[in-house]
């Protein structure tokens, strides 16, 4: 470009430093928002695929976990339940979640579980046997963000850590093997 190259070189300089404004603007929120988080006490973030961003959504979208007495109402209120389709005797066999509920909270334990889904151990192996099923990759995803939804319950309910333990009958077979 031959012409007007100081006006360009003016307005690519003015973007950079909004670039670099808005990058100081974010580091500074995420820090504010580590330093709240941190304040509550929470286990939030001891669960894989959440952080405290993540964890302060899905804290602040939730509020309190009393709230909800079981954790297939959290389930519901975020808008990852199912949602059954019927008229008459006719029963659909494709079902897609609700989404009624909280978008954010939606969205929030979604990335979260699509994250859960490659790193946690549990999920992983329950994401992994779905598409060994077949399952499609969003639908596989869908089941892990309702168990992360489970799990979210427990730990915030009970308010104690996440740990990473494996269901009743592959604890029973790994004990078999150590006799």
């Amino acid at each position: 470009v031959s012409f007007a190259r100081d006006a360009f070189a003016f307005q690519i300089r003015q973007l950079v430093e909004q670039m670099e404004f808005l990058e100081r603007q974010v580091t500074e929120l995420e820090a504010q928002i580590s330093s709240l988080l941190k304040q509550t006490g929470s286990y939030i973030t001891t669960i894989p695929g959440i952080g405290d961003t993540l964890g302060a959504i899905i804290l602040s979208e939730i509020g309190d976990i009393h709230r909800f007495n079981a954790p297939n109402k959290l389930v519901a209120f975020a808008g990852l339940d199912v949602r059954v389709t019927q008229s008459g005797e006719f029963t659909g066999t494709r079902q897609k979640i609700s989404k009624r509920g909280s978008p954010y909270l939606r969205r929030a334990i979604w990335l979260a579980a699509s994250r859960a889904a490659f790193c946690d151990p549990i999920l992983s192996e329950y994401y992994q046997s779905l598409r060994a099923r077949g399952k499609h990759h969003l639908t596989a995803i869908g089941a892990v963000s309702r168990k992360l939804c489970n799990i979210i319950f427990a730990i915030l309910s009970e308010d104690r850590p996440y740990e990473a333990i494996p269901p009743k009958e592959i604890r029973h077979h790994s004990a078999d093997f150590t006799m």
